[in-house]
């Protein structure tokens, strides 16, 4: 609770006036039929975001373990610099992507656009960075310019998700857990150069190693690697289990009709820019793939962006994905709160 001191006609000392988070902001969710997103907004004008954020971590806590998500909207936000002070006064530091799966490049600082795929194309559902070793526990989005139309970031909740999968498909990844294989040759996708933010081979190497990783240096300079990760995670705060994985997100069938026809019929399937299978290296069946699919998409939940909103993430309870759009769309993302993973 903060407090603030207002100075009484006729006394010299400053008596302290309780202010509860409440009486500053508001707070329901979007919809009456979903927890998320919690949207905040101010009660007053004037309100500094950063500033009474840093003053309510525990309540902004609260609530993002809570609903999984919450946007910030209707504060006097419009620079970059406005939205990384907030993230600074929320969180520990601003991470740099690595080990990257989209075009993005830096805005300021750790500070990147959400993506740089292509405007008429649809992104599907992930929680950011679930394939690696370590992943960010919060993300955070920023309009600095809506789409003139589409460009939504839908939002889902993988506590939802993981318990509508059916049961006989969602414990066969949890004892057979997920493979994914990356194939990186400069041609197609991000070259490993970009992904892994090094020119040399070496570097590529330890860090694989490191995250279990294993690595495959081919004809020509290509890179492939395998890993294997569980598809079930346990969030840290609130013990609950959670569809935390990028099967569905990576798998070759995932992308639109015609590109993914012309990509299994012009190359092996070991040679794909991605693909995953169950994670003893078995491919995983089309219909299994469109059940998951199909779960997400009946969990999610979206909204038109405003200019100046923040979307706050609890990047382990909530998926995230894109609506093409039409227009000069500009999101950008930070990412913090690293979290290394527990799982074997």
């Amino acid at each position: 609770m903060e407090e603030l001191s207002l100075r009484k006609p006729g006394l010299a000392k400053r008596q302290p006036v309780a202010v509860s988070p409440a009486d500053l902001v508001s707070a329901a969710p979007l919809r009456p039929d979903t927890l998320l997103p919690l949207v905040i907004r101010p009660s007053m004008k004037g309100i500094d975001l950063a500033d009474w954020a840093r003053s309510n971590q525990q309540f902004i806590e609260t609530h993002l373990c809570k609903h999984g998500a919450i946007l910030f909207r209707g504060f006097p936000l419009h620079m970059v610099s406005d939205f990384e002070r907030f993230i600074r006064a929320v969180s520990t530091e601003l991470l740099e992507y690595q080990e990257r799966s989209s075009p993005r490049h830096q805005v300021s600082g750790n500070i990147y656009t959400s993506t740089d795929y292509p405007a008429d194309q649809s992104i599907f559902f992930h929680n950011e960075n679930s394939y690696q070793q370590l992943w960010p526990r919060k993300l955070f989005f920023f309009c600095v310019v809506p789409a003139q139309r589409g460009g939504q970031t839908p939002i889902a909740d993988v506590r939802r998700v993981y318990a509508a999968i059916d049961p006989e498909i969602r414990q066969r990844f949890i004892e057979r857990k997920w493979m994914l294989v990356r194939n990186f040759d400069g041609k197609l996708g991000l070259s490993w150069q970009t992904v892994f933010q090094t020119t040399e081979k070496s570097d590529v190497e330890v860090y694989c190693r490191q995250a279990g990783i294993e690595v495959e240096w081919k004809e020509g300079g290509g890179l492939r690697t395998r890993v294997v990760r569980p598809a079930v995670a346990t969030h840290p705060i609130t013990g609950e289990l959670l569809w935390f994985n990028h099967l569905t997100f990576f798998h070759v069938s995932t992308l639109d009709p015609a590109t993914s026809t012309a990509l299994v019929a012009g190359m092996a399937e070991a040679d794909l820019p991605s693909n995953t299978f169950y994670g003893d290296g078995a491919p995983i069946e089309p219909e299994v793939l469109e059940h998951l699919r199909a779960v997400y998409r009946q969990h999610a939940v979206l909204f038109d962006w405003q200019q100046g909103d923040i979307l706050l993430l609890d990047n382990m309870l909530t998926a995230h994905a894109r609506e093409p759009f039409a227009g000069a769309r500009q999101i950008v993302v930070g990412i913090a709160d690293p979290f290394i993973r527990q799982e074997d």
